[in-house]
């Protein structure tokens, strides 16, 4: 590899590893931002709509296979979670076995 090309690779890798610090600084604290003021709200998720998961053979944001699965949450506004209603009761603030 010649000077110029070692020198290139180079600036465009830490080009890219900059950018990806920039965008790393800028998600993260929206991200914790998300949960100022809400709770964790079990069993009043739409498939698929969850913000995140619990038990086995789930991972995260998005993995719940049915309406309304007691083992998901979404964040909703706090003190509001006990007030919203499903088919299958109301929200819960702990996860609710279905």
């Amino acid at each position: 590899m010649t000077a110029k090309a070692t020198i290139t690779s180079a600036s465009l890798a830490g080009a890219f590893a900059t950018a990806l610090a920039l965008l790393a600084a800028q998600t993260a604290p929206a991200a914790a931002d998300d949960s100022a003021g809400k709770d964790k709200c079990f069993g009043v998720a739409l498939k698929g709509q969850n913000d995140c998961a619990a038990g086995p053979g789930t991972t995260c944001a998005g993995t719940s296979k049915v309406d309304y699965d007691g083992a998901h949450w979404k964040f909703v506004a706090k003190g509001t979670c006990e007030t919203i209603k499903t088919p299958h009761g109301t929200g819960s603030l702990a996860p609710v076995k279905s």
